[in-house]
């Protein structure tokens, strides 16, 4: 679902960016209340484990593939606001290192997956969080996360006025849906495999999660390093919706040799700690100025 520059008309990326940008900055006001400095390791290691389980894209069958998201399990680990932050920070640097989702359509990104997405697999978990219905809030949150940020996707490019044949956006569904049904899944087995290092994880992981982050951290370590060696080649739902409707501006894949891409791995990983945890101290700086 990263939009590549070319797919939008200019007034539906200007006018999201317009949009992104006053609200990621009102995000950011809103994280300071509940942001401690004890917590922004925690925002770098999810950033970082997030990031890293982009780059692997496994088959979701109609000959494409899927990657995790992340934004639910963002949400629930670290609230919705800071979440936000954290992948904003991740989308942005996609883009400006990997060339991942345009320059231009940083902002639909943006709001797509690091606004309206985190927001969507936040609220069926806050609202079943505290009942017995909490892991099917938990898998919902995953799903709508990935799904409402695919039928926004979509519906941005049918508003740059692109043509997209039925069978087209049929397809496009179906794969959406499959990839929301499996976010779901995942983010419910990792949130409980981390709960069960640590019971507490969901209500103070940065205290008493140090086993859990240290864990995650090495896992985003083996994905960048070693993992895509096992990714999927095949096209995501964005890339193949766009191929069948005669869409040429996404990059062309490329492969390249195993050092390169784990050198560039662990370069896009290292970043991505740096950025979420230095945003993450500005936001607190910025709170007690």
């Amino acid at each position: 679902m990263h939009i590549p520059d070319g797919f939008l008309s200019a007034p539906v990326w200007a006018g999201l960016a317009t949009v992104s940008v006053p609200s990621i900055g009102m995000l950011a006001r809103r994280a300071q209340a509940g942001l401690q400095d004890t917590r922004l390791p925690l925002m770098g290691v999810m950033g970082a484990f997030v990031f890293a389980a982009q780059m692997i894209n496994f088959p979701v069958g109609i000959g494409t593939s899927g990657h995790l998201v992340g934004g639910a399990l963002l949400a629930a680990t670290l609230g919705p606001a800071p979440a936000a932050i954290v992948m904003t920070a991740i989308l942005t640097i996609q883009a400006l290192v990997f060339q991942d989702g345009g320059l231009l359509a940083l902002g639909a990104n943006v709001f797509n997956m690091a606004i309206a997405g985190v927001l969507a697999g936040y609220w069926p978990y806050r609202l079943l969080a505290r009942t017995r219905g909490r892991r099917v809030g938990i898998a919902l949150g995953g799903f709508l996360s990935v799904f409402v940020s695919a039928l926004l996707c979509l519906g941005e490019l049918l508003l740059s006025g692109i043509h997209i044949p039925k069978h087209a956006l049929g397809i496009g569904l179906i794969v959406f849906c499959i990839t929301a049904l499996l976010e779901g899944a995942i983010t419910l087995a990792v949130l409980g495999s981390l709960e069960k290092m640590n019971p507490r994880w969901l209500r103070a992981p940065e205290t008493e999660g140090r086993p859990a982050l240290i864990l995650l951290g090495l896992l985003a370590l083996v994905l960048v390093s070693a993992g895509f060696l096992a990714a999927s080649a095949l096209p995501d739902g964005l890339e193949r919706v766009a191929g069948l409707a005669g869409l040429n501006g996404a990059a062309p894949a490329t492969v390249e040799p195993w050092l390169r891409q784990a050198g560039m791995g662990l370069a896009g990983l290292t970043a991505t700690f740096l950025a979420c945890y230095l945003v993450g101290r500005w936001i607190v700086r910025w709170r007690n100025a």
